[in-house]
């Protein structure tokens, strides 16, 4: 179970929320649930997560595209990647 907050700056913060599950969500094909966001002057600008249903997914600002899920480590890279190249 991961469940962190770091702060990045004096108006942003990373949320990350991962837990593992006995039987993967619907729509996806592993056993992770997880919630990883970028929050930045009190709105969410970049979220990883796999909704019931949806499968995993990401978000960027309005845009929401599929994410292919392979390992939990690589989840943590890609996102943090995507936090360290964010634009407003």
């Amino acid at each position: 179970m991961l469940n962190e907050r770091h702060v990045i700056s004096e108006n942003a913060f990373v949320e990350m929320v991962v837990w593992r599950l006995s039987s993967p969500v619907s729509g996806s094909h592993h056993g992770f649930k997880y919630r990883l966001a970028l929050v930045v002057n009190g709105r969410c600008v970049l979220r990883y997560d796999n909704e019931e249903g949806k499968g995993d997914h990401r978000h960027v600002g309005e845009n929401e595209s599929p994410y292919v899920f392979t390992t939990s480590q690589a989840l943590l890279d890609d996102f943090w990647n995507d936090v360290d190249n964010w634009r407003p």
